[in-house]
């Protein structure tokens, strides 16, 4: 049996909620219908996108999980090295995630498909990369070179540059 201040209690909960949503959506509303921002906001790289007029998603690279780039074969990236040390890789630390066996060219990459050729050319110039390997699904816009030895990879680092796709 409830008691008149659980009545009270609930009362005040749920139409607090109901209170709050409401007050939230007429914000957002009030902001969508906003026609102060120039035609070309969302196109020129704002923070957020309106989809199918009714829902907000971030514009901003660095969260998106696939390369933005439509009409260019330039993608920004973070390139790291690997060894073939099974600390770093699965159980047949020889084998790419295609198949193949590693080899001085070999890149591992979760957003091209296996094949795709790639150059990196602030690093390395005219050299031609492949995609055969992958990275834990929780590396986006991110390129691993494959080194023969452990310290070659530490010595190379983590460094900011871009990437040319050659062929897919």
């Amino acid at each position: 049996m409830k008691t008149k201040i659980q009545g009270y209690i609930e009362f005040f909960i749920i139409w607090g909620v109901v209170g709050g949503v409401i007050f939230s959506l007429s914000g957002a509303l009030a902001a969508y219908q906003d026609n102060s921002l120039p035609d070309d906001y969302f196109e020129s790289g704002g923070a957020l996108a309106f989809v199918q007029g009714n829902s907000a998603v971030s514009n901003i690279e660095h969260f998106l999980a696939v390369p933005r780039a439509t009409n260019s074969k330039t993608i920004k990236v973070v390139v790291t090295a690997y060894s073939s040390c099974p600390m770093e890789t699965d159980d047949d630390p020889y084998i790419t995630a295609s198949g193949s066996w590693v080899r001085d060219g070999i890149v591992a990459t979760n957003f091209l498909p296996f094949g795709t050729e790639i150059r990196i050319p602030e690093i390395y110039g005219d050299k031609v990369f492949v995609v055969e390997d992958r990275m834990h699904s929780r590396k986006t816009q991110q390129v691993d070179i494959w080194f023969p030895s452990k310290q070659e990879a530490l010595e190379f680092g983590a460094r900011y540059s871009y990437i040319e796709v050659v062929e897919i």
